[in-house]
């Protein structure tokens, strides 16, 4: 990595895009992963699909509990 550098010639905002949504990248584990991957072929759906659909009711299980 350089000492300085020159941001003269700089744009400010360059990519900034208003009202952009941020989404997450997430990682399951390699094991998880598979399980879900055949779960989502078996039912002819998107994996992300299914992960969000694990991800709701999990959420609904735990708000439950407070």
């Amino acid at each position: 990595m350089k000492r300085e550098y020159d941001f003269s010639k700089a744009e400010r905002g360059k990519f900034y895009k208003k009202g952009a949504t941020l989404r997450l990248p997430i990682y399951l584990d390699a094991k998880l992963q598979i399980k879900v991957e055949h779960l989502a072929q078996n039912k002819r759906r998107d994996i992300g699909d299914i992960v969000n659909q694990l991800v709701e009711k999990e959420v609904e299980i735990l708000e439950g509990l407070v």
